[in-house]
């Protein structure tokens, strides 16, 4: 068939639009452009599902752009006005829908202007820019309904086009009161996209709240990359001790090479391996629901910029009741895995397994993405494999091929690290967790700004605050951090490089255009000659 290699170029886009598309380096659209984009320039409403990475945001703003380009060029001269909506569930998705659609707005910056309204911080500026009436605001619910209600921003006669991205978590993120009111805001007619990841319940009523007879885009492709792209083993773990001595090796002897992020199912969890992985002066950060806003934005950015190596996620199953209005992301677990944008991700670490197939998906699509390869490793223990099968089972589909390979570890082979590993759980108790947890937030109620006024109106509680119970974290014992060469086994000691011993190099900007250099992990050439059998081998 013909349109089976239909091409941006064969889509009638603008040559402005063509021009940013070409400078973007898409050579060809991906599934969910192919499909969508057309019916979206027919006027249709869509309900998209496609995989994390796939290119949803481009499906939606191609269009979109193309609508208000054509419109301001062969429409009736009109006032101008706020004509595109785009609603998500975060500000960082925020942040990467509105750059999105200001590159591929570059060679039509003039006719075309972008705002980002969901920054709580920003309320003043943006109020500003708003009274110019930019053509397309991105923000939340909440962002969005808040400069409805003050009258910064009207839509109720000039909306044309609504996108709501992420959908299947708007309303799991506690904002349904705030849709509802919102959606009262805007005229009757207009043009709808909903773009999701998954389809589940919130999805189908927000479908019957703002669709009219859309076409469903249900796409039968892969929910991940290939195996050219993104290698995935199942790493079989016969105690949950074994899981730690693992994680112990791989990144202690730095046998994962580049950025990496280690999954686990609970904020405790997180902290218990956070506070593990000091005892070998092993660096990492945590990023849970618990943080706030403004704190997980910077760790984000750090990590891009390549001041941190690891990060240990969080990322439960989202609950499906409603969450109370006014209240955000009611499960301090949730949704940290999903939509956030981690740059050059080399490896993904299910330390703890996924609780769903739906979660791995979200936790494996971090990377593996724009072109780079990645790998991803799910640790099983053995009364964890009745479910690990499920998700294999609805991720593998009719596909012959097994979706994880077996990575056979040979856990003799880093024996002599165990004492240290059982060492270090000894000093990780529930006390340092807990005193691990309330040390951070205590940092950031100190810091915040928020409650930076409040304190300078009530000094005694920002002294009883800083001079509460004295904090005991974790003893760290300094010979942990060093690794004898005696203790590294043979069949690794090619390979194998000390975390500690080499020199930690300043992050450097990538050029623009230029493609970010990928250290080689020898996750994925881990092979090893003579006598002895390999260490680690994917069968």
């Amino acid at each position: 068939m013909e349109d089976e290699a239909l091409g941006f170029e064969h889509m009638g886009l603008d040559p402005r639009l063509l021009q940013a598309i070409t400078e973007l380096g898409w050579s060809r659209p991906t599934l969910i452009q192919e499909k969508a984009i057309p019916l979206a320039l027919e006027g249709k409403d869509l309900l998209a599902r496609a995989r994390t990475g796939s290119g949803k945001t481009a499906a939606y703003a191609v269009p979109l752009l193309q609508h208000l380009l054509h419109r301001k060029e062969t429409g009736p001269v009109v006032e101008q006005a706020v004509r595109g909506l785009v609603l998500v569930p975060t500000k960082e998705l925020a942040r990467q829908a509105q750059t999105m659609i200001r590159q591929l707005a570059a060679y039509c910056a003039r006719d075309v202007r972008v705002v980002d309204v969901s920054a709580a911080e920003d309320s003043a500026a943006q109020k500003a820019l708003l009274m110019e009436k930019p053509d397309v605001v991105v923000g939340t619910p909440s962002r969005v309904h808040s400069h409805l209600q003050q009258g910064g921003l009207h839509l109720r006669d000039s909306l044309e086009l609504l996108v709501m991205d992420e959908a299947d978590l708007l309303f799991s993120f506690g904002f349904e009161e705030e849709l509802k009111s919102l959606l009262c805001h805007l005229p009757r007619i207009y043009q709808a996209f909903l773009m999701s990841a998954t389809f589940n319940e919130d999805v189908q009523a927000l479908k019957e709240l703002v669709l009219h007879n859309p076409v469903t885009l249900k796409l039968q492709e892969s929910q991940l990359p290939g195996p050219e792209r993104l290698q995935q083993f199942q790493v079989l773990c016969e105690a949950e001790e074994d899981k730690f001595l693992l994680l112990y090796a791989l990144l202690k002897l730095t046998l994962l090479r580049g950025k990496s992020l280690l999954f686990v199912n609970t904020v405790e969890r997180g902290y218990r391996l956070r506070l593990f992985l000091e005892q070998f002066s092993i660096p990492a950060c945590v990023l849970n629901g618990e943080l706030p806003l403004r704190s997980r934005c910077h760790i984000i950015s750090q990590f891009n910029q390549g001041f941190y190596d690891c990060i240990i996620a969080t990322d439960g199953a989202i609950r499906r009741e409603r969450a109370p209005r006014g209240e955000r992301a009611a499960d301090p677990e949730a949704g940290v895995a999903r939509g956030i944008d981690f740059h050059n991700v080399a490896a993904v670490l299910n330390f703890d397994l996924p609780p769903s197939p739906e979660a791995y998906v979200h936790r494996a699509g971090r990377t593996a993405r724009a072109g780079n390869p990645g790998t991803t490793l799910t640790f099983v223990l053995p009364a964890e494999r009745p479910q690990l099968a499920r998700i294999v089972e609805a991720l593998g589909g009719e596909s012959a091929e097994p979706i994880l390979q077996n990575y056979q570890f040979r856990m003799e082979e880093i024996e002599g690290f165990r004492y240290r590993c059982r060492d270090a759980m000894r000093s990780v108790t529930k006390q340092a967790i807990r005193e691990a947890r309330l040390k951070e937030i205590k940092e950031e109620l100190l810091h915040s700004e928020k409650l930076k006024t409040y304190f300078e109106d009530n000094p005694r509680d920002l002294q009883l605050l800083r001079h509460d119970q004295p904090l005991h974290p974790a003893v760290v014992k300094p010979h942990l951090s060093h690794v004898p060469d005696y203790l590294i086994p043979p069949t690794l000691r090619g390979i194998a490089r000390p975390h500690g011993k080499r020199k930690r190099k300043r992050p450097v900007p990538s050029q623009k255009g230029s493609k970010t250099h990928r250290p080689k992990n020898p996750l994925r050439t881990f092979k090893y000659t003579g006598k002895k059998s390999s260490a680690a081998k994917p069968s």
